[in-house]
């Protein structure tokens, strides 16, 4: 029996990962916002960690919902901050709407490099899957046909 790969790790519920992972990205908005008075560099790189994170902890079965949430996540993030203050992500005139897409538009670069990290790793990882599961599976012994007689 040999350990489990990286790639073989994760094992948490999609929905522990998404609320995880929600958390781990407001907290870097309000440290970037303590530090700055606009989302900096420091929320970029950590949005990236976040993605990365949530791809290696979650397990295969939901895949599907982590393959989803970055853009979901980044939205997130710009809708509920041009709510509270406008002037985080665009000018202090701007609407709601305008300072949501300003503030996607600034941050496209780590929203995709994370988007592709993230669906980058889940493929590494359906593959690793894959490869494992034949070899781990038990294999069902075949059906004995009935003997007796009569």
């Amino acid at each position: 029996m040999s350990a489990r790969t990286l790639w073989e790790e994760g094992r948490q519920p999609g929905h522990e990962v998404v609320a995880l992972a929600a958390a781990l990205t407001m907290t870097a908005v309000t440290v970037d916002l303590l530090l700055d008075d606009s989302l900096s560099f420091f929320f970029d790189l950590s949005f990236v960690a976040v993605c990365v994170g949530m791809a290696l902890a979650v397990r295969p079965r939901d895949f599907f919902t982590i393959g989803v949430l970055p853009p979901l996540l980044m939205l997130a993030v710009c809708v509920l901050l041009a709510i509270a203050d406008t002037d985080v992500l665009a000018r202090s005139s701007d609407g709601v709407v305008q300072a949501t897409v300003t503030g996607l538009a600034h941050h496209m670069v780590a929203l995709g490099t994370g988007y592709a990290l993230c669906l980058a790793v889940l493929v590494v990882r359906q593959r690793a899957t894959r490869r494992v599961a034949p070899a781990s599976e038990p294999v069902a012994a075949a059906p004995q046909p009935d003997r007796r007689v009569g």
